[in-house]
């Protein structure tokens, strides 16, 4: 007995330590310190395919990035089509490819490629409506879509090209559950999931527990921030509050006050093991609101960093950050990038994600250190002045959050050496940090 009892334990050992899906976590063990690269394929290259993105991984690799953010691929209704190309998020086929980036067979080269070279993929998931065209409309029954009063789908916001889908219908339910599995059957490592806090809670409850069980190690992001999106259902949700907050203090209209306010509520509303997506842009920023250039000017630079470093946090790059691409991509016409040539922003964020990789204190969720603000009386209130710590790894931050400079003396005492510059700054020792500078030291 106890020879059989061994002999099944050293099978258990064995089959952990080759299985990569094997969860320690709450969430997939791949994820905690994990970078998320938001891809745009339409506006990626010149010809806007799959095949041409693919050729950009080996770049992205270089960058550091763990994960590929795929926004839909999936074909786009012609009805009320919006522009030439119509919106990514207008599907009229949940199983099917946009010939727009090529064919099912490109798709899986693509997704074979990227695991190849250690990537995670994700798809973004529109669940809340389809194109008015799709599939579904004519084929299912009427009661699979909100309808008014003289039977016509309906739409919301200004969003003109969709339908929206009626979640008190069990079967349409069960039949998007199977459209997600199709594409986990693909092998794609989880899921996006738009609007997710227009599709009620339950479903995503119901779905997402048990797509988890069938495909370990899957990933779910939601856009969204309300806390019950955590609650048996999303790993991520968006910091909506939080990017609108550092547009503001970009513009002055708020300040380091505000941004530690925030984390510390945020620290006590949201779960322990939730994991916060953090962003200066994404598509729907850059297309509609502008670069983060237009909107946060010279603190651009400085609210990346804080997306790698704030607590609980995912951080998030989107198609052109990682150059420093200075302009609103279209939404529904071509409107390519034509030069991908590196700048010192590709720079910045290569140090970045280094930073996060190298330092269990950043990790997201529970296994992260949560932010601890030293009072400190000498410290200038424009300075945001906080450290993370866990398992003997500690990452202390002092960010100018202002167009003035700022001087203190060194408040730390000992030796430190600056993680990106290199620079030794003893106790004491007069310090100025110029307009939206910061300092980062790791202990």
């Amino acid at each position: 007995m106890k020879k059989l009892l061994y002999l099944l334990l050293t099978a258990l050992i064995v089959f952990a330590s080759c299985n990569n899906n094997v969860q320690t976590g709450v969430h997939p063990d791949w994820s905690y310190n994990a970078v998320i690269y938001e891809m745009n394929i339409r506006q990626y290259t010149a010809e806007g395919t799959f095949a041409a993105a693919q050729e950009h991984l080996p770049r992205l690799k270089n960058l550091g990035v763990d994960v590929i953010w795929l926004m839909p691929v999936y074909p786009i209704g012609v009805k009320e089509r919006k522009g030439t190309l119509g919106s990514y998020y207008a599907i009229s086929d949940y199983c099917a490819i946009n010939p727009e980036f090529g064919t099912m067979r490109d798709f899986r080269k693509f997704l074979d490629a990227a695991h190849q070279q250690g990537f995670k993929v994700i798809l973004d998931w529109v669940a809340n409506h389809t194109s008015p065209d799709a599939e579904w409309i004519n084929k299912r029954p009427a009661d699979w879509y909100v309808r008014d009063s003289a039977g016509n789908t309906i739409v919301q916001y200004d969003w003109t090209d969709i339908a929206k889908l009626n979640y008190d219908n069990t079967d349409m339910r069960k039949e998007m559950g199977r459209s997600m599995r199709f594409w986990l059957d693909q092998g794609i490592d989880g899921f996006r999931c738009d609007m997710a806090c227009e599709v009620p809670l339950d479903f995503w409850r119901e779905v997402i527990p048990a797509q988890r069980k069938d495909y370990p190690g899957i990933f779910f992001l939601a856009e969204g921030e309300d806390t019950g999106l955590h609650q048996d259902a999303f790993d991520a949700s968006y910091t909506w509050e939080l990017h609108h907050l550092m547009n503001a203090v970009a513009r002055e209209e708020k300040t380091a006050a505000d941004i530690k306010a925030y984390v510390l509520e945020d620290q006590k509303r949201m779960p322990r093991s939730a994991f916060r997506l953090m962003f200066t842009s994404n598509h729907d920023e850059n297309s509609w609101a502008g670069s983060e250039y237009e909107r946060m000017g010279l603190a651009s630079h400085t609210m990346a960093m804080l997306t790698f470093v704030l607590p609980q946090g995912m951080p998030l790059i989107y198609t052109g950050q990682e150059i420093g691409l200075d302009r609103r991509l279209k939404f529904f016409e071509k409107d390519p990038i034509e030069d991908w040539t590196e700048t010192p922003m590709a720079d910045l964020y290569r140090s970045l994600i280094a930073l996060r990789h190298d330092n269990p204190a950043l990790a997201s969720g529970e296994k992260g250190g949560q932010a601890v603000f030293p009072e400190d009386p000498s410290m200038p209130e424009q300075v945001l002045y906080f450290s993370r710590e866990v398992k003997g790894n500690k990452v202390i931050v002092m960010a100018n959050l202002s167009s003035n400079d700022v001087s203190f003396s060194f408040p730390l005492d000992g030796v430190y050496k600056e993680y990106l510059r290199g620079h030794e700054y003893h106790k004491g020792e007069g310090v100025t940090l110029p307009t939206w500078h910061w300092l980062i030291f790791v202990i």
